[in-house]
């Protein structure tokens, strides 16, 4: 299979994979955003901070949105340096974050031995408009690697903005989805036939972009729920994009 899918908590997960198993980390960390005090911070869930109020998609919660900033830093400080020990040299990282937690992702980035090299813009056409206010229809993705990328042995020329709404509807599988279709020119800072880490996986977007560009996957997910999504995802996007060449009959 050109992916696999594990359940469990990401760190303990990433300890048992070997060294330099991956060419690309690209993941969607919990936020942890929002919390400007502490029983905001501690009473609020990702479904409570993430949908509306009139939202008729019952969506099912996630754990790990309620650190303050510093433990938030810490932790991604920890995970990413993991993450580093499993990808190649000259790989590459690419982290989501809103606009609070951009200086602590920067941060944590770093800190676990990847080279920052720039910020990509995410834009949501369908962000709701503030009074007074400017909108705020942009998420951002910190991208860096390890040590020096070698432009010649994926010789892509990728955009630094990306324009589409998050799933509605039926096709709104999680809280914080992001759209396949991002996912997808994301996927292609990696190498063809190469390998995508996603330590939280989610429902399965960044996996299911990654198969339909022809690079294989490792996710990883801590809610079962979300965990048991991505798979059903993930094996029909091998359904779906198996041809008759990749079957080998056999007696």
């Amino acid at each position: 299979m050109p992916f696999s899918l594990h359940q469990g908590d990401a760190l303990s997960v990433l300890a048992g994979l070997p060294d330099g198993c991956v060419d690309s980390v690209i993941t969607d960390p919990p936020y942890n955003s929002g919390g400007r005090t502490a029983k905001e911070r501690t009473t609020r869930s990702a479904k409570q901070k993430y949908t509306s109020a009139d939202s008729k998609n019952d969506l099912a919660d996630f754990t790990g949105e309620n650190m303050d900033q510093r433990s938030y830093t810490l932790w991604l400080t920890q995970i990413m340096t993991e993450a580093h020990r499993l990808t190649k040299v000259g790989g590459s990282a690419l982290l989501f974050t809103d606009w609070r937690q951009l200086p602590a992702t920067t941060d944590a980035f770093q800190a676990a031995g990847w080279l920052w090299l720039g910020i990509l813009t995410w834009h949501k056409p369908q962000a709701r408009p503030q009074k007074g206010k400017f909108r705020q229809d942009c998420e951002y993705i910190v991208w860096g690697s390890k040590g020096k990328i070698d432009a010649t042995a994926n010789p892509v020329y990728l955009p630094g903005l990306y324009s589409a709404s998050q799933p509605s509807g039926s096709q709104r599988r999680h809280i914080t989805q992001k759209p396949v279709s991002v996912m997808r020119e994301l996927v292609k800072i990696s190498p063809p036939g190469g390998t995508v880490l996603d330590f939280c996986a989610g429902s399965g977007s960044t996996g299911v972009a990654a198969l339909l560009e022809g690079r294989d996957f490792i996710g990883i997910e801590k809610t079962q729920h979300y965990a048991s999504i991505a798979a059903d995802r993930l094996t029909e996007t091998v359904r779906e994009t198996l041809t008759q060449d990749d079957v080998v009959l056999t007696a």
